[in-house]
């Protein structure tokens, strides 16, 4: 393998089509402010880079990047490229990975608008994040002890799942299909409409109007805060274990629940059974459902 060390380049594609190059404490920055540097390329290490100029990866195959920072500039760093390592690593540019496939991330920290789209095949674990419209469009995705802020997260993703995460996301999971989330806090407005096969294994659950319009939704030993109108229209089986403020419209299935403030049924076609656990002090309107 080549080695290039202690360089700096700002040139148009630098080391364009590159092979079997392992780059280590080099700067990618200059006045040429040339974009693309490693277009092209295969079987890149880089280790310990600093990254200021546009597109630096785009099109390569089997790409390592250990211990860099792409800073704000960096704009678009990642798109079209395959079998990607990026361990702890800063990605601070907007859209910084986008159209790839087979991504492996670790201790990185991720500040980058419109991150992760169409993405085929993502693992990501130890990471922290913040972003609109973050890995929207995306599959196959596996995270584990990832913290998320932002908005609109996950929309139209299909086949992940999520484990011990913190996601503090509005609109987040949105229109997403075959979707498991374990031991995860997920805080945020309007959570998961529209969805499809998503199933919540002992999460907590923060904000209002969650889960609805879904489909063959499931809650397994869920905590609920703050969720009000929660199941409009949905399809759901799901075990609660705290009070929810109020239930609306839940179409089918059925939820247990230990209390609810208020259950809301002026819908004719919303038949799904709500049974209370617990204890309770409430107030229904038009309820038919049998809540003492």
């Amino acid at each position: 393998m080549n080695v290039i060390q202690n360089k700096s380049f700002d040139m148009e594609r630098a080391l364009y089509g590159s092979r079997d190059v392992s780059v280590q404490d080099c700067s990618f920055d200059g006045p040429a402010d040339g974009e693309s540097a490693f277009k092209e390329c295969s079987h890149v290490q880089a280790n310990h880079c600093f990254f200021n100029l546009r597109y630096p990866f785009w099109h390569d195959h089997e790409l390592e990047i250990h211990d860099s920072e792409m800073t704000e500039l960096c704009r678009a760093a990642l798109w079209y490229s395959d079998h990607i390592t990026i361990t702890d690593t800063k990605l601070h540019g907007i859209k910084a990975l986008r159209e790839c496939a087979q991504v492996k991330m670790k201790n990185c920290d991720i500040i980058s608008p419109e991150f992760g789209w169409s993405v085929r095949g993502i693992k990501m674990e130890d990471c922290t994040a913040q972003s609109e419209y973050f890995m929207m469009r995306s599959d196959h995705l596996h995270f584990k002890n990832v913290r998320m802020k932002g908005k609109y997260s996950f929309q139209y993703i299909e086949d992940s799942v999520f484990e011990h995460g913190v996601f503090d996301t509005k609109d987040a999971f949105w229109h997403a299909k075959n979707i498991v989330v374990r031991d995860s806090i997920v805080k945020g407005e309007y959570l998961a409409w529209y969805c499809e096969n998503v199933t919540f294994e002992r999460c907590k659950i923060i904000g209002t109007q969650p889960l609805c319009y879904c489909k063959n939704l499931k809650l397994i030993d869920c905590e609920m805060e703050g969720s009000d109108f929660a199941f409009e229209r949905s399809d759901v089986q799901a075990t609660v274990t705290t009070p929810v403020i109020s239930i609306k419209n839940p179409y089918a299935g059925r939820i247990v629940v230990p209390a609810v403030e208020e259950i809301i049924r002026d819908d004719e076609n919303a038949k799904g059974e709500i049974v209370i656990s617990g204890q309770q002090s409430e107030k229904c309107k038009a309820c038919r459902c049998a809540c003492a």
